[in-house]
This record gives C-alpha cells, sequence and structure tokens, in this order.
C-alpha cells in the first residue's frame, strides 16, 4: 500500500510540475509558444491529466481552463497522496519511510 500511494504522490507530482512549467513558459514565449519544443514536452506530460479533466467537467467550462481545472484536481490527489503517506509512515514507524 505504502509503495502505491507513493508512486500517485509522485505522478501527481510530475503532472503538476508540467503542467506548472507550461504555463510559466507559455508566458514567457508568447504567441510563438507552439512552436517552441520543450512547451510541447511538458503539454505531453501533462496531457492525460488535462483529458481526464476535460471528461469530468461539465460542457459550460470553457476550454482554455481546463488545464486550471486539471490543476486542482492533481493539487487534491497530491494532498490526500500526501496525507495517507504520512498515516501510513506514523502506522510503520518513521524508520521505515526514510
Amino acid at each position: 500500500m505504502f509503495l502505491f500511494v507513493t508512486a500517485v504522490k509522485l505522478l501527481a507530482e510530475i503532472a503538476l510540475m508540467a503542467l506548472l512549467g507550461q504555463w510559466l513558459l507559455g508566458k514567457l514565449a508568447g504567441a510563438r509558444r507552439e512552436q517552441n519544443f520543450f512547451y510541447q514536452l511538458l503539454g505531453l506530460l501533462g496531457r492525460p491529466a488535462v483529458l481526464v479533466a476535460r471528461r469530468v467537467t461539465p460542457a459550460f467550462i470553457d476550454q482554455r481552463h481546463v488545464p486550471l481545472v486539471a490543476f486542482a484536481i492533481l493539487g487534491m490527489v497530491w494532498l490526500a497522496a500526501t496525507l495517507a503517506k504520512i498515516q501510513l509512515c506514523l502506522a510503520m514507524g518513521v524508520t521505515l519511510c526514510q
């Protein structure tokens, strides 16, 4: 169970950092962001989370806000996984979690 919670937390962290990095790089690159290789790479890493968010959001949510919804969902998943990991570490003993 500990390995599963750690893996979920790691995947959420990767996707969160990819979405944040893509947003920041989009702000820096401006209008030519779609031609930027690293912008596309970060989009590829964050795409699964955005697709899941697109499926769970209602139709009246604008498509340009879906990555923000994905970021919020990933933030909640990360928080839940962190709390679960802390709880498991306290139950197993802190020395086993290092």
